[in-house]
């Protein structure tokens, strides 16, 4: 993938550059378009000498939730005219880094058990933020197997405190 990361960069570099003043918003059509992206059947349609660039942008542009602004359209029809569409997932996430690092904040995945609702979401974030000594933006994904408790990525730190977890490291005690 180290081919599809060094492709990202320059469109990661250059849309940050040009969306300096509202990198949020940005990143929200950035993530829409990224999403999109990834659907093999739509990659197949671009790839497809039958295809135009044309029909191409008005297929992504038509799944959306809501409207490109102008720089997004642009951005969306460069990516198109180079054939970059399987390169957007990863100028997302390029272009997230960026971002984070301006702000001076980091991703967090959060995985949970069960659902977690705005307030524990918020002790929570607070709780993590000094164990991890940073800023962090939360993302929660549910996973059931865990059978209860959380398991926090952020970078290559995991914290993990998961139900799980804690059966694994007793079933190596036993067994040792």
């Amino acid at each position: 993938m180290a081919e599809i990361a060094t492709i990202a960069r320059p469109y990661a570099e250059a849309l940050f550059q040009a969306a300096k003043a509202d990198t949020a918003t940005t990143a929200v059509w950035l993530d829409e378009l990224a999403a999109v992206a990834s659907n093999d059947q739509l990659r197949q349609f671009a790839d497809s000498p039958k295809s135009s660039p044309a029909q191409v942008f008005d297929l992504i542009a038509g799944v959306l939730k809501s409207n490109l602004p102008e720089m997004g359209a642009n951005f969306l029809r460069t990516v198109i005219d180079n054939g970059r569409i399987a390169a957007l997932p990863e100028i997302a996430a390029q272009f997230r880094v960026l971002k984070n690092a301006q702000q001076g904040t980091f991703d967090a995945v959060v995985h949970s058990a069960f659902d977690l609702d705005s307030a524990a979401l918020v002790d929570l974030s607070g709780v993590l933020e000094k164990r991890f000594g940073r800023k962090l933006n939360l993302q929660v994904e549910l996973q059931p197997e865990l059978i209860g408790g959380i398991r926090v990525v952020v970078g290559d730190e995991v914290f993990d405190t998961s139900i799980k977890a804690r059966l694994e490291q007793m079933k190596i005690a036993l067994t040792a």
